[in-house]
């Protein structure tokens, strides 16, 4: 597991970092950052699939749907193309 973001202490928010981005943690550190509070940490990758999450695919043709009646717009062609770009961008990491 390769941490994207520092860990800080969860007592001492404002202090130096347990663990800096890029760190590689083992079991038994995460075992550790457990026993002294760690509720969560943010890792490299895409995210874990949450049940009742829908795929990208259907995310995509949902959206496709939404704006079908604006699709002569300018400005809604931008919104939708920028909307697709970020979805593909946060589930696919």
């Amino acid at each position: 597991m390769v941490l994207a973001r520092e860990v800080m202490r969860p007592e001492k928010p404002d202090g130096p970092p347990l663990f800096g981005k890029g760190a590689v943690l083992s079991a038994s550190q995460i075992e550790r950052l457990a026993a002294i509070g760690v509720r969560s940490v943010v890792v490299e990758g895409r995210p874990v699939v949450v049940e009742g999450e829908e795929p990208l695919d259907e995310q995509l043709r949902r959206l496709e749907r939404r704006l079908s009646r604006a699709s002569r717009d300018p400005f809604m062609e931008r919104l939708r193309d920028a909307l697709c770009r970020h979805l593909t961008r946060i589930m696919e990491g």
